[in-house]
């Protein structure tokens, strides 16, 4: 059954819809769309006071939280759809795939002091990981890394919502840690409070001198000469707390030194006996392939892991991003 918390909050949604559609009926005359649409809305109220909420009318099971989240009507779950919304499910979903692509930055990034690459990988259509990079006019890189909570097209939403965030928060000029914190405020107000996202923010000046966020995401990796260092949490994931702030690590990268980002589903990716590749193995596929090109560097840890993984289906998106100081010329 469904938690207390959860279905005041559903019950909640549900309630705001059903006075929007009265007061559009009021305001326009009874329609046939609107009134089956309201007709769902008690629907799925009264699923909810019974307890039976979430639950696939066909065969009792679960229906996916991502798709539960993402519309709080649906009565079925993807195994029982009936074969229109079947099919209705599936343009929405390349269509869907194809508006994440049109987010994802170049996949190559030269600019005069720095290089940036990056891999993508969903697990399913649409993933919940979350890549930009962004070239301010005064030379400066803004490069991001995230993770959504949750899977599916819910995840995808979100990451779509990251990505226009930063997009308009980046040319105001705030300094990074404020920047983070009103981006963290503004994703806590707009979305539901089992939303979240772990973040890597960075900010690369063209002397070098490089600021981190981290919001409760993986460590970096900072590769120089003579060692690789992990880059700790400055923070909690945005959007967990609305009054939450995040700390700012600062670094210089000399030329040629780098910076590696990643999401979990690359630590977690299992191998066909269920061993996942984890931090230390990324970190000496990392060590060696220092003092390279950062598609040189990319290319060894996607190949490595591809290596591990084998044959076994991947359970969760991998993202994989270098930005890397340009040496001098």
């Amino acid at each position: 059954m469904m938690e207390l918390t959860e279905a005041n909050q559903i019950r909640t949604q549900l309630v705001d819809r059903r006075h929007r559609l009265e007061h559009e009926i009021g305001r326009i005359g009874a329609q046939p769309a609107l009134a089956h649409l309201l007709e769902e809305v008690d629907a799925a109220l009264a699923r909810v006071s019974a307890g039976t909420f979430g639950l696939c009318e066909e065969c009792q099971d679960v229906i996916e939280p991502d798709r539960i989240a993402a519309d709080p009507l649906v009565r079925f779950c993807l195994d029982h759809l009936p074969p229109a919304e079947q099919r209705a499910l599936e343009r929405d979903l390349q269509l869907a795939a194809e508006i994440q692509r049109g987010l994802l930055p170049a996949v190559r990034t030269e600019l005069p002091r720095w290089d940036v690459a990056y891999h993508y990988r969903a697990a399913r259509i649409v993933s919940g990981d979350y890549c930009d990079v962004i070239a301010a006019p005064t030379g400066d890189v803004y490069f991001m890394v995230g993770d959504v909570s949750g899977k599916g097209v819910a995840a995808s939403m979100l990451m779509a919502h990251m990505h226009a965030m930063f997009r308009a928060l980046v040319p105001s000029g705030l300094p990074l840690e404020a920047l983070v914190d009103r981006a963290s405020r503004v994703f806590c107000e707009s979305t539901l409070p089992m939303h979240y996202a772990t973040l890597v923010c960075g900010k690369a000046a063209p002397s070098g001198d490089v600021e981190l966020c981290n919001a409760g995401h993986p460590p970096p990796l900072l590769i120089r000469r003579a060692a690789i260092e992990p880059v700790d949490s400055t923070g909690l994931p945005i959007g967990m707390f609305c009054g939450s702030r995040v700390g700012v690590t600062r670094l210089t990268l000399a030329p040629e030194d780098a910076l590696l980002l990643y999401t979990d589903g690359l630590l977690d990716a299992e191998d066909a006996e269920r061993c996942p590749y984890g931090a230390d193995r990324l970190a000496a596929v990392a060590g060696r392939a220092c003092r390279v090109s950062p598609q040189s560097v990319l290319d060894a840890c996607i190949s490595d892991l591809a290596r591990h993984v084998g044959a076994t289906p991947y359970a969760d998106d991998v993202t994989v991003m270098v930005v890397a100081r340009r040496p001098l010329s």
